[in-house]
């Protein structure tokens, strides 16, 4: 894990388009900006686990027969 020191306003850059701003810290909670393309999914990190789940358990009642039908790419 790459650990970093911000002050209020400062940021930093992730793929270079990605920026994640330092907006204030009160007590053990700090507030934090992201800017992003719209098409840029970001979420928090227990919504994003949710999602997962949620997407593994609707892939689990998916028989393979219906797999194949879903993913074919003929015409």
């Amino acid at each position: 894990m790459l650990t970093l020191t911000r002050k209020t306003g400062e940021s930093i850059i992730i793929n270079s388009n990605i920026e994640v701003v330092l907006l204030g810290v009160q007590g053990e909670q700090a507030r934090i900006g992201v800017i992003a393309a719209r098409n840029i999914p970001v979420y928090r990190k227990e919504i994003f686990e949710q999602i997962q789940m949620e997407n593994l358990e609707a892939t689990r009642h998916l028989n393979v027969d219906t797999w194949k039908n879903f993913t074919r790419t003929d015409a």
